[in-house]
């Protein structure tokens, strides 16, 4: 007795899984890990804009301290610490908060973040009067790197930071 073979078929494979439609989990992670890409590109650029900000401001500091060394002027050194300590604030703080400020407002404003009221009542504080002196006032040497020390610390220093 010869028996014919059973008329089976070969195996059949299901079709392969697709890859597209993703399922909403995965629309969940990809929304999330856009969002955190997102705010690590704010914090990088905004860390970026404040890094080139300081470094500029102690650049033109050192180039300010070069030039009181040639002059001995110590009413345009605080004219220009004034100048650039107006400017590298504007980089760091909102301009609302910054361009209108004088005086003891102002002197309040730099000590933000500091520890310490540097310049309210401190080394700080010739930066709100020897830009208005009388052209031949010759400050003491102590009292211009004491100036010069605390505004390269308010410099260093970004607004809303902890020194």
């Amino acid at each position: 007795m010869v028996r014919e073979p059973l008329p089976l078929r070969d195996l059949h494979l299901p079709e392969p899984v697709d890859w597209w439609p993703i399922a909403p989990g995965w629309w969940v992670l990809i929304a999330a890990a856009a969002a955190g890409a997102a705010w690590l590109l704010m914090k990088y650029r905004r860390q970026r804009r404040e890094s080139v900000a300081r470094r500029y401001a102690l650049k033109k500091l050192r180039r300010h301290e070069d030039d009181y060394r040639k002059h001995r002027n110590a009413v345009l050194l605080g004219a220009q610490l004034s100048a650039l300590t107006r400017r590298t604030m504007l980089a760091y703080a909102d301009r609302d908060d910054v361009a209108g400020l004088t005086g003891e407002e102002w002197l309040a404003f730099l000590d933000r973040d500091l520890g310490r009221p540097l310049f309210s009542e401190g080394d700080g504080r010739p930066l709100a009067e020897w830009p208005y002196r009388d052209p031949a006032f010759r400050a003491d040497e102590s009292d211009v790197a004491a100036l010069v020390d605390a505004v390269r610390l308010r410099l260093g220093t970004p607004v809303g930071s902890a020194a």
